[in-house]
């Protein structure tokens, strides 16, 4: 077909630039292939393509592979040319209150219905009504690597993707990297299993995002104290022309109204888009708060067993240029822009994660904890077979109902059976303790 004839058949017609984009990120991404040239170049489909994923148990999702930037709004656009200017030619702002008394949680919202009504469509699972959860744990693995990684690498981090996927897995720390950056990584898969495994009783509240903030600046701020720790100085945003509110009780003021205008929100898609907008403009700690509001945006998506957000390809410069938007115009849209990109790419790549991982065991999901405690206590005690036995059956008949005792025993040993230095950092052992044990083990 031709472009014209592609337009016509649209029930509803892009502008003639917007369509020019698609056409051609589709042709450069092999997804369409181009013959001739000018108005009357035609396109077809490659012999063999595949552009669906599935992302619920019955609908097919089809996930285009366009580039951020073809799919910025006018507003967004805006928001990008003016954040691009030198800072001599931007004019200095401070924090303004009002943006947030402004936002009137159900009321006020950064994405329109039509926007949150896709989102939800894109990163709905078929367990859905599971215990809060439920899906984060199925693709725990994937998620502790993918969204460290992406995370961390948002900040400047040089780890690649096979330096994180060693470091989470195995604690081997990449040859010549900074050893801050393998602590920020560490730091993100620390703060991920707390919220993942917490999921029940996670939210928009002092302990949960004091908490969060704990685990993923531990060991990386010069006063040891600061950790999960609200700002008691100023504090500087380079490269912005914007200055962040100065007074720590208006600051720890502002911390609480964000969290319970947050609470109020019933959107999950809404609350996560509030978090990344809300929390890094007030900048409540010392630093690492970018990261803290990263991670709070996957809350309330985890908590309704929604695919997660894990920044999968987000460009470093256009997350940093949308951030600046909203510290020195206030103005959400390209930041918005990016969000509702990078959750359908996010949530196109956990649909097929999900379905290569199969059914999961319901009872290794009801026991999930017990399972993990257990096995990290006979690794860490260095347990043989026979004291492992032994310890065991003593454990599950004081803690595990009597129904479940025999197979949760087996699933138990199974587990430490299976153990390889590839798969055991899920216990939260550390490699010497691993090695130690598995020596003990396989004698």
């Amino acid at each position: 077909m031709t472009a014209t004839e592609i337009a016509d058949s649209l029930k509803v017609t892009p502008p003639r630039r917007t369509l020019q984009y698609w056409l051609k990120a589709l042709v450069d991404n092999q997804r369409l292939i181009r013959e001739g040239s000018g108005r009357w170049a035609r396109y077809r489909l490659p012999e063999v393509v595949s552009l669906s994923v599935r992302a619920t148990a019955g609908t097919p999702k089809v996930i285009a592979s366009l580039a951020v930037s073809d799919l910025l709004s006018e507003a967004g656009e805006e928001v990008r040319a003016y954040v691009r200017q030198p800072t001599a030619a931007r004019e200095p702002v401070g924090y303004d209150r009002s943006f947030l008394d402004r936002y009137r949680p159900n009321a006020t919202f950064y994405l329109s219905q039509t926007e949150r009504s896709e989102l939800s469509e894109y990163g709905e699972t078929e367990i859905v009504r599971q215990p809060a959860g439920t899906y984060a744990k199925q693709v725990l693995s994937r998620i502790l690597i993918d969204l460290s990684w992406n995370s961390s690498r948002l900040e400047g981090n040089t780890y690649s993707l096979l330096d994180t996927k060693r470091l989470i897995e195995r604690g081997e720390e990449a040859e010549g990297k900074d050893r801050r950056e393998a602590q920020m990584i560490l730091n993100h898969k620390e703060a991920i299993e707390i919220l993942v495994d917490g999921a029940e009783n996670i939210g928009f509240n002092r302990h949960t995002i004091l908490n969060l903030h704990a685990a993923l600046a531990d060991n990386l701020l010069p006063d040891p104290s600061a950790p999960g720790r609200l700002r008691r100085a100023d504090v500087g945003i380079e490269g912005s022309v914007f200055h962040p509110l100065a007074v720590p009780p208006l600051v720890e003021e502002c911390f609480d109204q964000i969290l319970t205008k947050a609470s109020q929100i019933k959107d999950p898609f809404e609350q996560a888009i509030f978090a990344l907008i809300q929390l890094p403009y007030l900048q409540p700690f010392d630093d690492v708060n970018k990261r803290v509001s990263r991670l709070a945006a996957n809350i309330p998506l985890i908590r309704a067993n929604l695919s997660p957000l894990s920044f999968e390809d987000v460009p470093r410069n256009l997350y940093t240029e949308a951030v600046l938007g909203v510290y020195e115009l206030n103005r959400t849209e390209l930041l918005r822009d990016l969000f509702i990109w990078a959750y359908r790419r996010s949530a196109s790549r956990y649909a097929a994660v999900r379905m290569s991982l199969g059914e999961p065991d319901p009872f290794r999901l009801k026991h999930r904890a017990a399972i993990r405690r257990l096995a990290g206590a006979v690794i860490r005690g260095g347990m043989d077979n026979r004291t492992a036995a032994a310890h065991i059956g003593a454990w599950t008949a004081q803690h595990i109902e009597e129904a479940d005792r025999a197979r949760f025993r087996e699933v138990v040993e199974r587990e430490l059976l299976s153990l390889h230095e590839g798969n055991f950092s899920r216990y939260r052992v550390r490699p010497s303790e691993f090695a130690a044990w598995h020596a003990v083990w396989s004698a």
